[in-house]
C-alpha cells in the first residue's frame, strides 16, 4: 500500500505541476513546443541598441496577446517619438477585485551587443544543441519575457480570472546608459499602467552544483545602485624637462591608491542577514563560520575578512568603489595640466550619492582633487520587506518543484530595472526560479546559453506562482 500511495501521490503531483509531467518523456510537451515557438520568435528579433528594434519585438509581442483574446484596450505600445526602436509594452489582464493591489511581471527585452564573428554559433538565431538553448538574450532577459507572454497567453485562453489584477511590462534600454530606460519612462509619465502592490523581475534564479542537481533557489530583494565619480586634477603644467613635485597626474594616482585601498564600513540589512544566514551551512567550514558569526556581529573584522576573499560576497558587504578609467596630460614631453579618472561605485541600498562621495573625499584628504558625482544619480531605496506574503508561495512552490532545496534571500551586486521601480514604491523581487551552475550562461558574454529543462522547469514553476501572488487575499 504505501508503494501504491506513492505512486498516486507522484501522479497528483504531476497532474499538478506540468513542469515535473513528461519529464522522463523522449520529448517537449505540445504546449513547451508552441512556448519554444514564442520564445525563438522573441529572441530572433535583434534588439541591440546599436541595429537593433526593441518596438519590432514588443508588437511582435502584442499580436500574440491580442491572438489570444486580449483586446487593444488592454494592450499599450509606448514610444518615444524621439526613440522610435526604443519601444516598451504594457498588457494587462483585469482582476475581479478593482480595490486589489496589481501584480507587476517586469521583464526588459533589449539586449547586449553581439559579434557574429566572434560567437561560434550566429547570436541571434536560437539553437537548440545538447540540451541548451544558444543565442543572445537566450537568458538574460528574454527568457523571462518570453515567459511572461506565455503565462498571460495561457491564463486568457483558459479563462483565468485572477482576484488581483495582473499586469506585464517588457521594456527597453536597460542594458545601455545610452539608451532610453523603459522602465524609468513607464514609472514617470505612464505609473498608471504599471502601478502594482508587487513586481517579479529578473535578478535571482536557482543555482546548481557541479553534479547538476539544485543547490539553492534565490530570491531577489533589494539591490546596489550604480553610480559613477569623476575626479579631476588641474595645474599650469610646464615642460617636462623642468618637473615640479606638484604634478597632476601623480596627485591623481595618489588618490586613487587610496581609493583601491579602502574598504566601506560593513552593512547588513534583512536580505544579506538572511542570504548568509541560509549560505552558512552550504559552503565550506570557514566561510559558514564566518557568515555565523557576521550575522551575530556585523563588526567583526575577522568575520569580514574571510567573506571578503569571495569578490561577490565582499560586495554585498559593501559599497564598493573601483577605478575604472583614467586619462592624463595633452604631450608626451609636457607636465599634464589635467589628469581625470572615473571612480565606478555600487552604492549599498539606502545609500546616498552625498554619503558615497563624502565617503570618498575623507579617504583621500586631498581638497585638490574635485569629486563630482555623475549627473545620473538614481535613488537607493531600502530593500523591500521579504513578508509572508511574498515568501509564503515561493516556499510552497518551490518545495513541490525543488523539494529540499532552500530558498536563499539574494542582494545583487549589479543593477536591474527593479532600481526604478523600487524607487517608485513598487516592491520588486527578482525571482526567476531558472537553475544555472556559477558560470553564469554567458550573459553579456560569448555564446550565452540557457539550459532547455532549466526554461522550461521556470516557465511552469512561474505560472502557478503567479497565479498564488495573484488570488491572495
Amino acid at each position: 500500500m504505501r508503494i501504491v500511495r506513492r505512486v498516486l501521490a507522484a501522479m497528483v503531483m504531476a497532474a499538478a505541476l506540468p513542469g515535473l509531467a513528461g519529464a522522463q518523456g523522449s520529448g517537449p510537451r505540445p504546449d513547451q513546443v508552441q512556448f519554444r515557438e514564442l520564445y525563438k520568435e522573441l529572441v530572433e528579433i535583434n534588439t541591440t541598441l546599436s541595429v537593433g528594434d526593441c518596438t519590432a519585438a514588443a508588437r511582435a509581442m502584442a499580436a500574440r496577446l491580442s491572438a489570444a483574446g486580449y483586446p487593444d484596450s488592454d494592450l499599450h505600445l509606448i514610444v518615444e517619438p524621439t526613440h522610435p526602436k526604443e519601444g516598451n509594452l504594457v498588457a494587462i489582464l483585469p482582476g475581479r477585485d478593482p480595490k486589489a493591489k496589481a501584480i507587476l511581471l517586469l521583464a526588459h527585452i533589449d539586449v547586449v551587443e553581439a559579434d557574429r564573428a566572434d560567437w561560434t554559433r550566429d547570436p541571434f538565431t536560437l539553437i537548440e544543441e545538447d540540451g541548451w538553448f544558444y543565442a543572445r538574450g537566450a537568458t538574460d532577459d528574454k527568457a523571462q519575457a518570453a515567459i511572461w507572454v506565455d503565462a498571460l497567453i495561457r491564463y486568457k485562453t483558459e479563462g483565468y480570472r485572477p482576484r488581483r489584477t495582473i499586469k506585464m511590462a517588457l521594456t527597453c534600454g536597460e542594458e545601455s546608459d545610452d539608451a532610453l530606460n523603459g522602465a524609468n519612462l513607464l514609472v514617470t509619465k505612464h505609473r498608471d499602467l504599471i502601478d502594482a502592490g508587487l513586481a517579479l523581475n529578473e535578478g535571482a534564479g536557482g543555482l546548481l552544483g557541479p553534479d547538476g542537481k539544485p543547490v539553492s533557489l534565490s530570491i531577489q530583494s533589494g539591490e546596489k545602485i550604480y553610480q559613477d565619480f569623476h575626479f579631476e586634477v588641474t595645474n599650469p603644467g610646464g615642460h617636462s624637462s623642468r618637473p615640479v613635485k606638484e604634478n597632476a597626474l601623480t596627485r591623481l594616482s595618489a588618490a586613487l591608491i587610496k581609493v583601491g585601498e579602502d574598504d566601506f564600513p560593513v552593512q547588513l540589512n534583512e536580505t544579506t542577514r538572511a542570504y548568509f544566514t541560509a549560505m552558512a551551512p552550504l559552503v565550506d567550514a570557514e566561510s559558514g563560520a564566518a557568515m555565523r558569526a557576521l550575522v551575530a556581529d556585523p563588526a567583526d573584522a575577522r568575520a569580514a575578512a574571510v567573506i571578503a576573499r569571495n569578490p561577490m560576497w565582499n560586495s554585498m558587504l559593501r559599497t564598493t568603489c573601483v577605478p575604472t578609467q583614467a586619462k592624463a596630460g595633452h604631450a608626451p614631453n609636457a607636465l599634464p595640466q589635467r589628469a581625470w579618472a572615473n571612480v565606478n561605485c555600487r552604492m549599498f541600498p539606502g545609500t546616498t550619492t552625498a554619503q558615497t562621495a563624502a565617503r570618498l573625499a575623507q579617504v583621500i584628504g586631498d581638497d585638490k582633487v574635485a569629486i563630482t558625482p555623475d549627473e545620473t544619480a538614481l535613488l537607493t531605496p531600502p530593500p523591500p520587506p521579504l513578508s509572508d506574503a511574498v515568501m509564503g508561495p515561493l516556499r510552497k512552490r518551490g518545495a513541490q518543484f525543488w523539494p529540499g532545496v532552500p530558498i536563499v534571500p539574494f542582494q545583487t551586486t549589479g543593477a536591474t530595472d527593479g532600481k526604478y521601480t523600487n524607487a517608485a514604491g513598487i516592491p520588486t523581487y527578482g525571482l526567476t526560479g531558472i537553475f544555472a551552475d556559477s558560470s553564469g550562461n554567458g550573459a553579456h558574454g560569448l555564446n550565452e546559453r540557457i539550459l532547455v529543462k532549466s526554461l522550461y522547469d521556470a516557465r511552469d514553476f512561474l505560472y502557478v506562482l503567479v497565479k498564488d501572488y495573484a488570488d491572495q487575499k
